[in-house]
């Protein structure tokens, strides 16, 4: 009668033990599903190989999570990328926003892990994705820039393209300019 019960009260506390719901470490917060008002110009496709080119390992940037999309006929979607004006190559590179910048630098590298070694974030440049453009849509990874700075990963959502050079049109740049405002307190 003894081990019955021993096994019972074990299974028991094994099923509550289970029910704790833990995040694994390095989880990714926010979603790869996109608002109401973009959705309309994306078609969510499979792509393995794109997907897996944007995802990176904890604490060396890239997407945490991610998802394909399609970019659909006739839709206009405008994308922001900030870059390095001492690298004109980087001009259209693999990594942009959906949202036009603003606010703090500081706030922008948080929200995009963007290491201050990787670009002086300089310039502007928008563009409008071309028709049957493959993107990655996701959360950014987490970037160890050094020692003394680690960006968590980031639920704001960014959008990598793999071939920028043939993915967008109708370019604008912007050059950045000095404004300082007092903290407010």
């Amino acid at each position: 009668m003894k081990s019955p019960l021993i096994f019972l009260s074990l299974v028991s506390l094994y099923g509550c033990a289970a029910l704790v719901v833990e995040q694994p470490p390095g989880a990714c917060p926010g979603s790869v599903k996109l608002a109401a008002e973009r959705f309309a110009a994306f078609e969510p496709i499979e792509d393995p190989a794109l997907l897996n080119a944007a995802l990176g390992a904890p604490k060396e940037g890239g997407l945490c999570q991610g998802q394909v999309y399609k970019v659909k006929e006739n839709a206009r979607v405008t994308l922001y990328r900030v870059w390095n004006s001492t690298n004109p190559e980087s001009r259209l590179g693999k990594w942009w926003a959906l949202d036009r910048p603003e606010g703090k630098v500081t706030e922008y590298r948080t929200d995009y892990d963007i290491c201050y070694q990787w670009s002086p974030l300089d310039k502007l440049t928008h563009c409008e994705f071309t028709a049957g453009t493959k993107v990655v849509i996701g959360t950014g990874q987490s970037a160890e820039c050094s020692q003394y700075l680690t960006y968590p990963s980031s639920s704001v959502q960014q959008v990598y393209l793999e071939q920028a050079t043939e993915s967008v049109a109708n370019c604008r740049d912007y050059d950045a300019l000095f404004r300082w405002e007092s903290p407010v307190k």
